[in-house]
């Protein structure tokens, strides 16, 4: 199948900064075989045409951190930080089932879609011990719907009982959350050019995860050859948790157990000191930042601009739908570069630079820069056609701008590896109201009791 996109502004995302004001894409199977200025050669032979006048084509949208569940639990502990919103949803996440976690991960997996993601990861780390396969079912919903997928099995040992923030009836086993993880990564991992689905290895969190679950858990990636991601430095309550508890900061403890590494990505690090961005930078780890989650919980604004300074790769995330209930990947570019500006002033992020963060820079935190992230020839055919012909954007003379700065323009198409999965702005490979139904009686079943 070979497909022409044509008429089209085309934002590449290369490490040139390539742009075209009126180009074209040629896709031929799963991949790209062209893109250039102006119109495709006559002589060109194609199946279809897709005609983009008044568009823009950018790499598909990569998502470096979420918790597809959360959907199921939004609009909660509104007025929380994140220790008091996690001590309050805890309880309920501790009834979540593999049911629940299959329509709620649909329905969000879906709105990624709609909203130009391409790409998504998923951090995972709550299993109740009678919730069933919730990794399996989240894989499924991604299949479903058609995105391309990296899940963490996520882990958690740390109960309170033993000085930890869940309660005990959250945390696993370490050897019990071992080896599920290590059966994960045998069952579901591909590791093959244009693989659909890779696994991460993801204990939760320094204030969740014991010292011999993290340590042990990198030892087990490093062994599979896997990616490894937790959560870092995302409060000011973390930062007095780690220094009373292990004498130093979040970066400090994780760098002293062999975490800081060009195979680690880190979500938020909000909270970083000079030492710490130069140490993140010397070790090639990799940041998810998320922006309106930061906002949401009140955690503070991440020093992007001084992280990509220094040359950290840093991609954007939504992170779970109960602490950005928005759950749009195209929202976090606008949120990049706002908070970013009142961080550090009108100069500390550019249009480009969040469109290349929610780009390029998620492909290199999930290690998958090879394949997606840019529009080059050769790489995966996963593009993101955004319509700014519409009353909302006219007047606009910067595509990428319009994009970024903008409301969120609908989706002429969006492709995951050729395929279509969105269309004139209406998901393809599910039906939306069919979403919304099954995620509303997920919730209202979770609130009534959840695990069956």
């Amino acid at each position: 199948m070979r497909t022409l996109i044509t008429g089209c502004a085309i934002a590449t995302v290369d490490a040139q900064g390539t742009e075209y004001d009126h180009g074209h894409v040629v896709v031929e199977g799963d991949r790209i075989a062209a893109v250039g200025p102006g119109p495709a050669p006559a002589s060109l032979d194609v199946d279809q045409t897709v005609e983009a006048t008044g568009c823009l084509v950018t790499p598909g949208l990569v998502n470096t951190h979420q918790h597809l569940y959360q959907w199921a639990t939004r609009g909660l502990a509104q007025q929380e930080n994140l220790f008091g919103w996690l001590t309050a949803l805890y309880p309920t996440w501790a009834r979540i089932d593999a049911g629940i976690v299959a329509d709620a991960s649909a329905a969000a997996l879906g709105w990624l879609a709609r909203t130009g993601c391409t790409t998504t990861t998923d951090h995972h780390y709550v299993f109740p011990a009678r919730g069933g396969d919730l990794l399996a079912a989240e894989i499924e919903a991604a299949r479903r719907i058609g995105l391309r997928f990296q899940p963490c099995r996520g882990s958690m040992d740390l109960g309170a009982s033993r000085g930890g923030l869940p309660p005990d009836a959250v945390v696993e086993d370490r050897d019990v959350a071992l080896a599920a993880t290590e059966e994960a990564i045998n069952r579901f991992h591909d590791s093959a050019p244009g693989a659909q689905v890779r696994i991460s290895v993801a204990p939760c969190s320094p204030f969740s995860a014991s010292r011999e679950l993290m340590v042990e858990s990198a030892e087990l990636a490093r062994r599979h050859g896997v990616r490894l991601h937790t959560h870092l430095a995302e409060t000011a309550e973390e930062e007095a948790f780690c220094l009373e508890t292990f004498g130093c900061t979040p970066t400090e403890y994780v760098d002293s157990l062999g975490w800081l590494a060009d195979d680690v990505w880190l979500a938020h690090c909000v909270h970083l000191d000079d030492s710490a961005v130069r140490r993140l930078a010397e070790t090639g780890t990799a940041v998810a930042h998320c922006p309106t989650s930061n906002a949401r919980l009140g955690s503070g604004i991440a020093r992007v601009a001084d992280l990509l300074a220094r040359g950290v790769p840093v991609g954007l995330g939504v992170d779970g739908a109960a602490s950005n209930e928005e759950g749009s990947l195209a929202a976090e570019l606008h949120a990049a570069l706002m908070v970013a500006r009142l961080r550090g002033g009108p100069d500390a992020l550019t249009a480009r630079q969040a469109l290349a963060l929610g780009t390029m820079g998620g492909a290199r935190c999930l290690g998958w820069d090879d394949e997606i992230g840019s529009v080059e020839v050769g790489k995966l055919a996963d593009l993101a056609v955004w319509r700014l012909d519409g009353v909302s954007h006219q007047g606009l003379k910067d595509p990428v701008a319009a994009l970024v700065l903008g409301s969120r323009p609908p989706l002429r198409l969006l492709l995951v590896g050729g395929r279509a999965v969105v269309d004139h702005d209406v998901l393809l490979t599910a039906s939306e109201r069919d979403l919304a139904a099954r995620a509303g009686e997920a919730s209202r079943r979770l609130s009534d009791g959840g695990i069956r």
